[in-house]
């Protein structure tokens, strides 16, 4: 008998199909994109000038707490593929990637809820909705599918249950909540953010 196999702890974490391979690179390669956008704004000063001057240090605070979080998207990706660090753990990746894609779900989500509000005619403008915004949306839809996919592979490859699943979902709000509830709250209070 192997020494090595028989002395080892085994993992329970079965090797990924090359489908869930390719998606989960595809999935890292979108979350890369998006997260180079968040970069090039900060290093051409998008927000220096312009109508919202006035807060662009705030704004930059933002952008650079946003694409952190695309990182951990491109982290949590590859995570889906990979055998996990000891460090991290499979539970603590599939809670990750429950995470992702419900804050992109529930981002898609809204998204649509705002279209559907414009095209009625209740607020804002329909002329507004042309096709880049229906394209970045779709997008943000594709990658919802994507998180989905790899999210669910891992539970299943990882023989994870209903926990991880629940405290994944529940990340969500908490994250969305910190971009548009806790940091503009903390940017005010400083000064930085105009009330």
């Amino acid at each position: 008998m192997d020494l090595d196999r028989r002395h080892s702890k085994p993992t329970g974490l079965v090797p990924p199909s090359r489908f869930v391979k390719v998606l989960g690179a595809l999935v890292a390669l979108w979350c890369a994109v998006f997260a180079s956008i968040s970069f090039w704004f900060e290093v051409t000063d998008r927000f220096a000038s312009g109508p919202h001057a006035d807060n662009a240090a705030a704004l930059s605070v933002v952008d650079w707490y946003v694409f952190a979080l695309k990182l951990v998207g491109v982290a949590a990706a590859v995570l889906a593929t990979t055998r996990p660090p000891k460090l991290l753990g499979a539970p603590f990746v599939g809670m990750l990637l429950w995470a992702a894609f419900a804050t992109v779900a529930i981002y898609v989500l809204g998204s649509l809820t705002q279209a559907a509000v414009m095209m009625t005619g209740i607020a804002g403008d329909a002329g507004r909705i042309d096709a880049a915004s229906v394209g970045y949306v779709f997008a943000f839809l594709l990658a919802t599918a994507g998180f989905g996919i790899l999210a669910t592979s891992y539970a299943r490859r990882a023989s994870l249950g209903k926990r991880e699943l629940i405290v994944g979902l529940c990340g969500a709000p908490l994250v969305l909540g910190s971009i548009l509830v806790v940091l503009p709250f903390l940017l005010t209070a400083a000064g930085v953010l105009e009330s």
